[in-house]
């Protein structure tokens, strides 16, 4: 059964984000250091960030309202209004920060769309979303922008339909087991894992058992040999 469409994962597939995550969660534990260790600060910023996925959804604003409800929590109401600032621009600066595609990525992906349909798949907020792949400069190369409040099997199986052929004759490419790969698989189609150094707790999942539509990719540059290999 031939490949028709090759679905890619932006965040930490495509360019780095985690990365600053890490960095805005150590200027918050610092931030709040007087108020407890770091263990207990980021504990608790990861309880209110759980708490508020249903209702912020994924993303940077979502991820700032969480730091600022935590603060709050953990200083029983007596974080100040420079502290609460600090936070603010910190979001701020996690928004408007330039997008670097990790390496390999301009290079597959001109491969791949030489021979199959191109559709992003992305959970995160619209607006920044949408100027991370403007800035990017690798808009062109997708057929399809899917920008989604949750990666599931109803969206796989949608996305997948409307843009393509079918989960049957797609492959879906990211670094999250949880999000990229399971349901993925669970939708019919290929998935390909590959890692990015830091993975957010809330993506992690174990690996497939030995799957016959799955495979872990050491970079990006493996992809599309491993693509071409399933038709």
């Amino acid at each position: 059964m031939p490949i028709t469409t090759v679905g890619l994962d932006a965040d930490d597939t495509l360019w780095h984000n985690e990365t600053i995550f890490r960095l805005t969660h150590q200027r918050f534990v610092e931030l709040l250091s007087e108020f407890g260790d770091e263990k207990a600060i980021e504990r608790r910023l990861a309880e209110t960030e759980k708490r508020n996925l249903r209702a912020y959804g994924y993303g940077v604003k979502g991820f700032t309202l969480s730091m600022i409800e935590t603060a709050i929590e953990l200083t029983d109401g007596a974080v100040g209004a420079a502290a609460i600032q600090e936070i603010l621009a910190a979001g701020r600066e996690m928004l408007t920060l330039p997008v670097e595609a990790l390496p390999g990525v301009a290079e597959a992906l001109n491969d791949l769309a030489e021979r199959y349909r191109l559709v992003l798949i992305t959970k995160g907020d619209l607006m920044h979303q949408e100027n991370k792949v403007a800035a990017s400069g690798l808009g062109e190369l997708f057929a399809a922008v899917e920008i989604v409040s949750e990666k599931d099997v109803g969206t796989y199986t949608q996305v997948f339909e409307r843009h393509g052929t079918g989960a049957a004759e797609a492959v879906m490419v990211g670094n999250s087991m949880r999000s990229d790969i399971l349901p993925a698989l669970a939708a019919g189609s290929y998935a390909a894992l590959i890692p990015y150094p830091l993975v957010w707790a809330h993506e992690a999942a174990e690996a497939p058992a030995d799957h016959p539509r799955f495979a872990e990719l050491a970079s990006i540059a493996e992809l599309p040999a491993w693509v071409d290999s399933l038709g």
